[in-house]
This record gives C-alpha cells, structure tokens and sequence, in this order.
C-alpha cells in the first residue's frame, strides 16, 4: 500500500496532505535502526515482489481545491525494474479530472538504507468537458527502507504536457514533489 501526497500539477500541495504524510514517516521511521544490518534490505524491490498503493493527497486546478484518490499497482519485473499503472480521480470540485499513468522505474541497488530511484511515465488525463490531454515525463529521487517490506520516498517529477491546452495548464511542463510510504508484498 502506498499513500502519497504529489503536487497538483496545475498548481499546490494540501496542507492537511503534507501533515498527514510527515505523521506517517515520523511513525515507520522507528525500527529503521532494527533492519540496519539487514541481508535481506533490498527485497521490496526484488524480482516477483509486487506493490498495491492508494493515493490520497489534495491540490489545486482552475483556481480550485480538489481532492486526489487514487489506486496503483506495480511488478518488479527484475531485481529493482518495476511496471506499474496508477489510476486517480481528482474529485470535490467542477471539472471532474481522471488520470491513468502507465510507468517503469528503476530502483538503484546501493549499499545502506538509502536505495536512489529514476524512472519514466506516460500520463493521459480527461477533464470533464475539456479535450483529453496527455504527457511525459520522468521522475527521480530516493526511497529509505523501513523494514523488510516497507519503505518511503521522496522525489521530483518533470512532467511534460504534450500538445499543451494553455486554458487547462499554466505551464506546458511543470516540476514538482513526491512523498510516498510504501508496503511491498
């Protein structure tokens, strides 16, 4: 399961979202001393491991606070290359907004606790009564291993809007974070 806070990428981060993410790093991030020395450190991140996320997170399109939900999931494919689809609904607000995110990220296997991460996405998004809209983009950051199947990241993430609707999105390419805590099965 991950739970995740991302920027909107029209405009801002919630900051109910921001302080509910920090509680729950504050919260794993205890028996990080316990895995240390750890063999098996890498393993969310080992070939056959599969990973379910929720998303939960707030932003801000068309001068607007939304609510963001959303389902994911991914296969490591090999020893840290997973594949995954995430699917989100922006919801609380007018447009109605859906997102559903194919991607592949690559999972560095570093010595230590602190395990680098790059990876690559294509994202299509239907605002309800706009055009579809699509986009690229690439993301990269660090996840910090919690325990055998737990850890959290934080990132940035360059998305890049193709064909880009200047009445949707004030800018056709946009960076912004990403904070996550993840259980890997």
């Amino acid at each position: 399961m991950t739970i995740i806070n991302k920027r909107s990428r029209i405009n801002s981060i919630s900051r109910a979202s921001q302080l509910f993410v920090c509680l729950l790093i504050l919260l794993l991030s205890a028996p990080i001393t316990a895995h240390a020395g750890s063999a098996s450190a890498s393993y969310p991140f080992s070939q056959g491991s599969a990973r379910l996320s929720i998303f939960l997170g707030g932003g801000t399109a068309f001068n607007q606070d939304y609510t963001i939900i959303g389902l994911g999931g991914g296969y490591f494919v090999a020893d840290g290359v997973e594949v995954g689809l995430d699917v989100e609904t922006w919801t609380g607000n007018t447009p109605h907004i859906e997102q559903v995110s194919p991607q592949v990220r690559y999972v560095f296997d570093v010595e230590g606790l602190v395990k680098p991460y790059a990876g690559a996405f294509y994202r299509r998004t239907h605002i309800e009564s706009y055009r579809d809209t699509d986009s690229v983009g690439a993301r990269a950051g660090a996840f910090f291993l919690v325990g055998k199947n737990a850890y959290f990241g934080a990132g940035l993430v360059l998305d890049n809007h193709l064909n880009c609707d200047r009445t949707v999105y004030t800018h056709c390419t946009e960076t912004y974070p990403e904070l996550l805590v993840a259980f890997v099965f």
